[in-house]
């Protein structure tokens, strides 16, 4: 079937979202769509999933606010989830307030590792949620599977091309257009036999700078495309080798930095196998080979114009390369009652960087004249093994243990720049460590109830990652810089929850309580940042529940809140999320539908001031605020549906918490956050064939 789509200009897409919001005027949202029709529209993406402590979350889903710009901004509607900001795209996630490689981030099993020393380019920032099927969240210490240090989370974007049973095709996608320049493109195209297909996943997005709910101008404009292919082979049914090639690259502008991104090159090249063995005992063997690199380019003059004055007055530029290579091997045993998962994993990873020149009497030099000098270079290697057992009575005891060899080369030779420069006390030194990390968790199904609740304890030792020993500029008192004196992070962790799911009613809560012995934080206080440990101890939880008031109404809220104490200086513990809640009523009736969304969150005055991580630190107290969206959606027929929507319907000013200061660059005060965008509408179009 050959189908032909006209974009839509974002102006009209605007016009559309306000008459389908006004039209619709309910509050809604969808029920459960008939076979080959459209999901409806979500207000949130933290369903949970059958297993206790994990959410499990559709990318490719509409939801509200506009779609994400990347992989931060569709976390941040998960609750739990936070990012600090960083304009219109590229924040950096955060989990119960963990930030960094405390959230162990996969992309299709992979791990994708940004280059800047500043995270310009978090992880997160290269990926497209939307080119992905499935979206994973495992909360706290409760897996060793997936990669060494997660204390905080585990996060796999994942894709699941389903098998053909004969030649055929499939083909979904989106236009979406709004307020801001807004305009996305999507394409996910697949073809296939019994033994085997080809799948294209391809998107681009773009928007210009934003207005908040002042109408005052946020330097915020973005441009991302992402390309994959993926060719799989299933001779068998219980046989899958799949290759996968991608590439991608962008531009973004940023209010809250003295530096742009002009280049986010990535490119990725993985492949993968699946055997299922129909075995008594050895059920199946699965593994993994990825290469992931990000070239990035940082600049103050191609998306923005050089001041004139002051250290970043002139035209400069930064470009820096990280290369990933890793991979996994992982069999399964069963025995009654018993499963055993167990295998290894490994990862390699080098940095590289080079500057661009200036000097009175030749000008301005372009980076790409010069060497990349390789200034760090990372090796874990680990050994894992999970074990399931089944006990009487719906009751599941689950733990886990792995053990990792971690080692970090410190490969710069002189520290500084300028008339500051001078020689690194640990060049050319390797600092190794062994890690062990555990946890035990039980489950309960109760018979009486459709619910299910767990208690699990974990215990993850992390070795610092880049950030944490090369981007600071001094270390712990004593040492002569991060690399040489920080210390593994060590998290013991309480988590448990329960999971109800009734006729109408689903609810769910979750809460840890959790010591961190040598957690890494950032110091600004002596006016440039340290990296030090201290001993913190953290606390808090999530709950949500949705229910059905009838065969076309539907409720849903959840309440999210995280607490931290840096004991060690019998402080609070900085960059922690205040309490937030989120209220949503949803309607839908034949073809259409319409919902609401109240998001509400406090005030927040537990912070200590100047210190943080290596992205941002707590600037001020922060005020409350309340913000209030709707959207609409109508299918079309059971392949096409239309969506609309109003983000911050009543134009609210609002700055949120977890934030950058402005830029001087830009005119910005050096400790006013940023502020969020003002009244947005969109509108989206979905087909599906």
């Amino acid at each position: 079937m050959s189908v032909k789509f006209t974009p839509i200009a974002p102006g009209a897409c605007s016009s559309i979202s306000l008459c389908a919001a006004l039209l619709c005027g309910s509050l809604a949202q969808a029920g459960e769509p008939p076979a080959l029709q459209l999901a409806p529209l979500l207000i949130s993406a933290g369903a949970p999933a059958q297993a206790p402590g994990t959410l499990v979350s559709d990318p490719k889903q509409p939801r509200q606010p506009v779609p994400a710009a990347d992989g931060a901004d569709y976390l941040k509607t998960i609750p739990g989830f936070n990012v600090i900001r960083n304009g219109g795209a590229n924040g950096d996630p955060l989990f119960r307030g963990l930030f960094g490689s405390r959230l162990n981030i996969l992309s299709d099993g992979g791990v994708l590792l940004g280059a800047c020393p500043g995270r310009m380019d978090a992880p997160t920032a290269y990926l497209a949620p939307e080119n992905f099927d499935r979206l994973t969240v495992i909360k706290g210490p409760q897996t060793v599977l997936w990669g060494p240090g997660a204390s905080a989370a585990t996060i796999r974007f994942e894709r699941d091309t389903q098998p053909f049973e004969q030649l055929g095709g499939r083909i979904d996608g989106n236009l979406l257009g709004g307020s801001n320049g807004r305009f996305d493109r999507r394409l996910d195209a697949t073809a296939g036999v019994a033994s085997g297909y080809l799948r294209l996943l391809a998107n681009e997005a773009q928007a210009d700078d934003y207005a908040d709910g002042h109408g005052d101008t946020v330097p915020s404009r973005w441009r991302k495309w992402n390309s994959d292919l993926l060719l799989g082979w299933t001779p068998h049914a219980d046989t899958l080798v799949e290759l996968s090639v991608g590439r991608g690259d962008g531009e973004a502008r940023y209010a809250g930095r003295g530096m742009d991104g002009s280049q986010f090159l990535r490119e990725s090249l993985g492949l993968r196998f699946q055997q299922h063995i129909g075995g008594e005992v050895f059920r199946g063997l699965e593994g993994q080979l990825y290469y992931n690199y990000a070239d990035h380019v940082m600049d103050n003059f191609s998306l923005r114009t050089p001041s004139g004055m002051g250290m970043m007055g002139m035209s400069m530029a930064s470009n820096v390369d990280r290369r990933t290579l890793g991979g996994r091997l992982l069999g399964t045993w069963q025995w009654p009652g018993v499963k055993l998962e167990a295998g290894l994993d490994g990862q390699r990873n080098e940095h590289r960087k080079r500057l661009s020149r200036y000097s009175m009497m030749s000008g301005y030099t372009d980076f790409d004249r010069f060497p990349r000098d390789q200034d760090a270079e990372f090796h874990n290697l680990g050994l894992l093994a999970e074990l399931t057992w089944r006990l009487q009575q719906g009751a599941r005891l689950i733990g886990g243990a792995r053990l990792d060899r971690a080692e970090a080369e410190d490969l710069r030779q002189t520290l500084g720049s300028g008339m500051s420069l001078k020689a690194n006390p640990s060049a050319d030194a390797t600092r190794r460590d062994t890690l062990p990390s555990g946890f035990l968790r039980y489950e309960q199904s109760l018979g009486a109830l459709p619910a299910t609740y767990y208690v699990g304890l974990g215990h993850v030792q992390r070795f610092p990652d880049y950030w944490e020993l090369f981007s600071a500029k001094s270390g712990p008192q004593g040492s002569p810089n991060a690399f040489d004196g920080i210390r593994p992070e060590q998290t013991t962790q309480l988590d448990s929850g329960i999971q109800y799911h009734g006729r109408r009613l689903d609810a769910w809560a979750s809460a840890y309580v959790g010591q961190v012995r040598d957690y890494i934080l950032f110091d600004y206080s002596s006016g440039q940042s340290q990296a030090r440990n201290v001993d913190a101890r953290i606390m808090g939880g999530e709950l949500g529940a949705s229910y059905r008031l009838d065969s076309h109404w539907k409720t849903d809220a959840s309440l999210a809140y995280a607490w931290g104490k840096n004991s060690s200086d019998d402080r609070a513990l900085a960059q922690m999320p205040p309490l937030e809640a989120r209220l949503g009523l949803t309607h839908e009736q034949n073809d259409w539908s319409a919902g609401g969304l109240w998001r509400v969150v406090a005030a927040q005055h537990r912070v200590d001031l100047q210190r943080g991580n290596v992205v941002a630190q707590d600037l001020d107290s922060s005020s409350g605020f309340a913000v209030f969206s709707l959207n609409a959606a109508y299918r079309i027929s059971r392949e096409v549906k239309l969506s609309a929507g109003i983000d911050n319907l009543f134009d609210k000013h609002y700055s949120e918490h977890l934030n950058r200061a402005g830029d001087a660059g830009f005119g910005f005060p050096a400790d006013q956050p940023l502020s969020e965008p003002g009244r947005t509408l969109w509108s989206r179009l979905d087909f599906s064939f």
